[in-house]
């Protein structure tokens, strides 16, 4: 299950192609529509921030990037609510260089309890320039 379409949220990223917010933005991650998407600008590291106004228990992610600018490497970050500073827990993903949903469970959610925010760190790209496009996002419970 999703929890995004439980729970308010906010989101952040790195950059947005060309500046262009209004046909590249994040909100495109959201929107359930195949024809849109997050475009990155150039550059690494790229990254998403996730911030739930209710924490959740949250046991993966499922990402669905654009093949040929897929996130080769991504670094899950998971912070509780009772520990704001610094990750509860932390866990390397290597997605496919393909255009299907990908889900990516994390190993002990054990520690993803009462998650309040994920960052998700894309240290390598398929793309040569660092750019990345995700046309889904969604965190699972």
């Amino acid at each position: 299950m999703n929890v995004l379409t439980n729970v308010k949220f906010t989101c952040r990223v790195s950059s947005v192609l060309n500046k262009d917010v209004k046909q590249y933005g994040k909100q495109y991650m959201f929107d359930q529509n195949d024809d849109t998407s997050w475009s990155s600008d150039e550059g690494t590291p790229q990254w998403i921030i996730m911030t739930l106004d209710e924490p959740q228990t949250v046991t993966g992610l499922c990402l669905q990037f654009q093949g040929g600018f897929s996130g080769q490497q991504f670094t899950a970050l998971v912070y509780s609510h009772s520990r704001e500073g610094e990750p509860t827990y932390q866990e390397t993903f290597y997605p496919e260089d393909i255009n299907s949903p990908q889900r990516f469970y994390f190993k002990d959610a054990s520690l993803t309890k009462s998650c309040s925010k994920i960052k998700l760190v894309f240290e390598s790209m398929s793309d040569l320039f660092g750019r990345i496009i995700v046309y889904n996002f969604q965190i699972l419970s």
